[in-house]
C-alpha cells in the first residue's frame, strides 16, 4: 500500500533564507516520527507559490513570510503583505493549513492584521525551532486526517466483543458456515457484518443525539465544507431535503421552488403543508435536457412573493448545469427568504477552484449533498450543511429524528467520515486528475467522427443563454444521433460487448459521469468502445422523440390537502384508447413522475389539462422505457388518483 506524501511550501523572498528553512525542517522530518511523509520545499515569490500550489495536489500546508513582494512582479519594487497571499491561497485551495512566519518585534501587529483570516498559526522567524515547527505542522495534518467515527468503529470491531444485542445476524455468526447463506457472508466479507452494530454500543455515539465521535466527525466535516454546522444523513439527500423543509416551513407558508427539483423536494412540500410557487425550468427540446430556471423568472417570483419563506434550487443539475448563485441568493436574502440549494450532484466542489463558488460560498443558508454520488461514501450517505444565522437546532433535531432510523447503518456513517478525510487530504489532486481525464475524453470522442460531446452552448436552452450558467465538466453528455443506434441499443452494446454502464439517457443522448474514481484505463476502454462502434458506420436513423413536457398548470389546492384526500381512480384512456376527456379539469391527488428524469408532470393539487394527459400517454406509448411513478394500472388500463367532487368542495382553493 502506498504511503501518504504531505508537502509543505515555505515562502520567503530570500533564497538563502528559504534554503536554510527547508534544510532545517527536512532534517527534523528525517529524525522525527513522520507517518504522513512530510517534506519541505521553498519558493521566493507569491506568484511562484500560487503556481506550485495549483500544479501539485500533494501540498498540505504553507509557511508564509509576513513581508512578501507583489504577485505580479518580482523586481522588489512593490511589497505585498501576507494577507493578500492568504486570500489568494484560500480562494484557490481552502483546505490547506496556513502558517505565518513573523518578526518578534512585529508579532502583535501581524497577528492583529490577520486575526479574522484563515490562519492556523504563527512561527517566530528568529527562533528557527525546526523540531518544534515540524511537530506543530505534523499535528495539524494529523488533525485534518482524523476520522473519529471510523477509528472508533474499527477499534470496536477489532475488540471482538461477543454480541448479545441487535442485529440478529450477531456479527455474521448466523450466516457463517450456513449451507444456505454462507456465500453471502463470504461475498460481503467478515468486517461488513462485524461493523454492522447496534445503538447499544455507547462508544460509537448516537446519530440522533451525537455527543461523541459522531459529533467530532460532523465538526470536521463542517470545517472541510465551509459550513457552520454539518449533519450526517443515512437515507440520502431525499431525507435531507424533507428534514429542512419541515424545519423551515409550516402549513400554508409560501416557498419558491424549481420545477426541476428532485421528487423528494415535492414530497417535502406535501409533508410540510407548504404553499409552493412552482418555477418552470428551461428546456432544451433538441436534446430532451432540462436546464435551469431563467434568472429573470426567479427575480420576478421573489418580487411578486416577498412573503415566501424559502427558495430552493438544484445546482448543479443532473446534466451539470450550474446557476449563477450569488445574485440570486442576494436577491432572496434582501426579502428575508431563506435559500436551500440541492447540491446532490455537486458535493465535491469545495475542493477545486474550477467548481466554485459552492452554494455555501455563494451565501446559501442550507446545502444538501449526496456524498455517495460524487465522493467516496457508501450509497445513501449524505450531508446537510447549515449556514443559516437563525438556525434553530432544536426544531431541526426534532425533524431530523422524525425521519432518521433509530438503527442507523454505522458503515455509512464511517464512509462519510472517510469521504471527508479523502476530500480534504487529496481532493484537489484527485479532482485535478478528473478534470484532465474529462478534457482528454472530450478530445478523444471528437476523433470518432460519429459521437459528439455536447458543450455548454449546446445544452443551454435559449432563454437562459445570458444567465451566466456554467457547466460541470465532469458530466459528459454524448450526442449519439449520427451513430445509427437508439439510446437503448447503444447502452445495450456498451454493456454487453464492452462491459460499460452509463449514468442516464434521453432519446438521443447518454450521460457519462466522471468522478474521483475515474481512471485513465477506464477512459481508454470507453474510447476504444466508441471508436469500434463508430467504425461500424451504421446509417443514421430517425430517433423517436418523446413528447415535450407540458408547462405547469394551475395549483388549485395545497399539495398536502390533495394528497391526503381519499380520491378516486379515473382511467387515463377511454374505451377507444384515446385520452379520457373525463380527466380534463380534474385535480390530481398524487405526484406523477416520469423517471428519468424524475421531474413531476403533476403534483397533488394540480389541475390536469389535455396537454399534460397527452404528454403522459405519449411517454407511455413511446419506444423509450420510462417508469411512470404514481400511475396505477387497472389490468392494462392506466389510471390516475384524482379528487372527488365532494372532496374538492370541502377544500379551500388557493388564491392566486
Amino acid at each position: 500500500m502506498s504511503k501518504p506524501v504531505s508537502k509543505v511550501l515555505v515562502i520567503n523572498d530570500e533564497k538563502m533564507v528559504v534554503r536554510s528553512l527547508t534544510n532545517g525542517l527536512n532534517g527534523a522530518a528525517k529524525h522525527l516520527d513522520n507517518p504522513f511523509g512530510l517534506t519541505f520545499s521553498g519558493v521566493t515569490s507569491a506568484q511562484e507559490a500560487l503556481n506550485v500550489l495549483a500544479a501539485d495536489g500533494d501540498y498540505q500546508a504553507v509557511m508564509i513570510d509576513d513581508n512578501l513582494y507583489s504577485l505580479e512582479d518580482q523586481d522588489k519594487t512593490q511589497q505585498q503583505s501576507a494577507l493578500d497571499l492568504v486570500h489568494c491561497i484560500h480562494a484557490m485551495r481552502p483546505e490547506l493549513s496556513i502558517y505565518i512566519m513573523i518578526d518578534e518585534a512585529r508579532q502583535d501587529e501581524v497577528v492583529e492584521a490577520l486575526f479574522n483570516e484563515t490562519v492556523d498559526g504563527y512561527f517566530c522567524r528568529e527562533e528557527r525551532d525546526y523540531r518544534g515547527w515540524y511537530r506543530i505542522l505534523h499535528a495539524q495534518i494529523q488533525e485534518r486526517a482524523r476520522t473519529p467515527f471510523y477509528d472508533a468503529l474499527r477499534d470496536y470491531v477489532l475488540m471482538a466483543k461477543d454480541a448479545w444485542h441487535t442485529p440478529g445476524h450477531s456479527s455474521g455468526d448466523s450466516l457463517r458456515g450456513s449451507p444456505w447463506v454462507n456465500d453471502f457472508h463470504e461475498f460481503l466479507g467478515e468486517h461488513a457484518f462485524r461493523a454492522d452494530l447496534s445503538v447499544s454500543v455507547d462508544m460509537l455515539d448516537s446519530l440522533l443525539d451525537p455527543k461523541g465521535v459522531i459529533e467530532e466527525s460532523q465538526k470536521l466535516a463542517a470545517k472541510a465544507f465551509g459550513a457552520r454546522r454539518t449533519f450526517f444523513a443515512t437515507n440520502g439527500t431525499s431525507t435531507a431535503n424533507k428534514v429542512i423543509f419541515q424545519t423551515l416551513l409550516t402549513p400554508g407558508d409560501k416557498l419558491l421552488l424549481d420545477r426541476n427539483c428532485h421528487k423528494s423536494v415535492h414530497h417535502g412540500v406535501v409533508l410540510s403543508g407548504a404553499h409552493p410557487i412552482y418555477l418552470n425550468s428551461s428546456v432544451n427540446k433538441k436534446y430532451g435536457v432540462f436546464g435551469t430556471v431563467p434568472k429573470k423568472a426567479i427575480f420576478e417570483a421573489i418580487e411578486q412573493h416577498p412573503d415566501a419563506k424559502v427558495l430552493i434550487l438544484t445546482s448543479c443539475t443532473y446534466d451539470g448545469l450550474r446557476y449563477d448563485l450569488p445574485p440570486i441568493i442576494q436577491a432572496a436574502h434582501a426579502k428575508g427568504i431563506k435559500v436551500i440549494i440541492d447540491e446532490a450532484w455537486y458535493g465535491f466542489a469545495q475542493f477545486h477552484p474550477a467548481f466554485r463558488p459552492t452554494a455555501l460560498e455563494a451565501g446559501a443558508d442550507y446545502a444538501t449533498q449526496s456524498t455517495h454520488k460524487v465522493l467516496s461514501a457508501l450509497s445513501q450517505s449524505s450531508m446537510i450543511h447549515v449556514n443559516d444565522p437563525e438556525f434553530d437546532e432544536h426544531i431541526f433535531r426534532e425533524n431530523f429524528n422524525m425521519h432518521a432510523s433509530t438503527s442507523p447503518q454505522y458503515s455509512m456513517i464511517a464512509s462519510l467520515d472517510v469521504a471527508r478525510k479523502q476530500a480534504v487530504m487529496e481532493g484537489y489532486k484527485l479532482l485535478s486528475r478528473t478534470l484532465e481525464l474529462a478534457r482528454e475524453l472530450r478530445e478523444s470522442i471528437k476523433e470518432t467522427g460519429v459521437f459528439r460531446v455536447l458543450e455548454l452552448e449546446d445544452l443551454l436552452p435559449e432563454e437562459v443563454r445570458n444567465d451566466n450558467v456554467q457547466l460541470d465538466p465532469t458530466k459528459v453528455t454524448l450526442d449519439i444521433s449520427q451513430s445509427g443506434y437508439t439510446t437503448d441499443e447503444f447502452q445495450h452494446e456498451l454493456f454487453e460487448r464492452y462491459n460499460i454502464q452509463v449514468e442516464k439517457s434521453t432519446f438521443n443522448t447518454v450521460t457519462l459521469l466522471l468522478t474521483i474514481g475515474t481512471t485513465r484505463s477506464k477512459v481508454s476502454r470507453l474510447y476504444d468502445a466508441l471508436m469500434r462502434l463508430a467504425r461500424e458506420k451504421r446509417a443514421p436513423r430517425r430517433l423517436y422523440r418523446v413528447p415535450d413536457i407540458a408547462e405547469f398548470t394551475a395549483l388549485r389546492y395545497l399539495p398536502r390537502d390533495a394528497y391526503y384526500a381519499a380520491g378516486e381512480m379515473v382511467p387515463m384512456i377511454d374505451e377507444d384508447e384515446r385520452p379520457n376527456p373525463g380527466l380534463i379539469g380534474r385535480v390530481s391527488a398524487d405526484q406523477i413522475v416520469p423517471y428519468p428524469p424524475g421531474i413531476p408532470a403533476l403534483v397533488p393539487g394540480q389541475v390536469i389539462t389535455a396537454e399534460i394527459l397527452q404528454f403522459l400517454l405519449g411517454l407511455m406509448r413511446s419506444h423509450k422505457r420510462t417508469e411512470m411513478h404514481g400511475v396505477v394500472f387497472d389490468g392494462y388500463v392506466p389510471t390516475l388518483r384524482v379528487l372527488t367532487e365532494e372532496e374538492a368542495a370541502q377544500l379551500k382553493p388557493l388564491s392566486e
